[in-house]
């Protein structure tokens, strides 16, 4: 599950999406009940959010480790910011 907004291309496996059987589905049009969906998801357990989290920094790191992040070859998925 994604739930999010990306202003470039997504690029995936072929081969490996279709040994998985995987569906893709896209809207941009979320309403309240699927972010109430997420959210129960993630309360539940059926979402483990710590899987999403790649990368951490304290906020007087940030400017040297913002650069990094941008660059694909080192995999952010989210990178959160401890203030």
């Amino acid at each position: 599950m994604f739930v999010g907004l990306v202003k470039s291309d997504i690029t995936f496996s072929d081969p490996l999406f279709h040994s998985k059987e995987l569906t893709l589905m896209a809207s941009r049009n979320a309403t309240k009940e699927d972010f109430d969906f997420v959210i129960n998801s993630l309360e539940n357990g059926f979402i483990d959010e710590k899987s999403f989290i790649t990368h951490r920094s304290k906020f007087d790191d940030l400017p040297n480790e913002f650069e990094n992040w941008l660059k694909p070859e080192t995999g952010v998925i989210k990178a959160m910011i401890e203030i």
